[in-house]
């Protein structure tokens, strides 16, 4: 495990959780596969039909509600941000999402994650996030999200 630019690594369930603040049952991350610092990070969500949600969404026809599909992406794109020197274990807020879900997420199914940075400075993230079942686009999102910390150092002062 390392938090510094230019290496790829990976993170087992144990690891991630230095880096992603979100804990069982709001962990929607398994695996990190690979990880690049300030660039990207992908991984996996194993569906099994014990997850807390699918008993009630929907009791005959389970499946992922799209608001926890969209956590994962951008828990997974707080990876890519947290493993930036010194920002390990930083909390991050969503500043805004756009988001389109393309195919409803089964139990059973590993919900494969990826999520690039597209710009990050002052504490403000730009993003897209990518997640697929089955190697079809299951939903894909633009996100803004930020590590309060940081951008409070740039805010206007009262």
């Amino acid at each position: 495990m390392k938090d510094s630019v230019g290496e790829k690594f990976s993170l087992n369930c144990m690891e991630l959780q230095a880096y992603q603040p979100n804990r069982y049952p709001f962990l929607m991350i398994d695996h990190v596969d690979e990880v690049l610092p300030g660039k990207f990070a992908r991984g996996y969500k194993n569906l099994t039909m014990n997850e807390w949600y699918f008993p009630v969404h929907f009791p005959d026809g389970p499946n992922m509600p799209g608001a926890l599909q969209l956590e994962a992406l951008a828990q997974m794109l707080t990876v890519a941000i947290t493993t930036l020197p010194g920002l390990k274990g930083k909390v991050t807020h969503a500043l805004q999402h756009t988001v389109r879900f393309r195919k409803e997420v089964l139990p059973g199914k590993k919900f494969e994650i990826n999520a690039e940075i597209i710009s990050w400075s002052r504490g403000i993230c730009k993003g897209r996030g990518t997640a697929t079942v089955d190697g079809e686009i299951a939903c894909e999102a633009d996100m803004l999200i930020t590590i309060p910390d940081i951008l409070e150092q740039y805010l206007p002062r009262k």
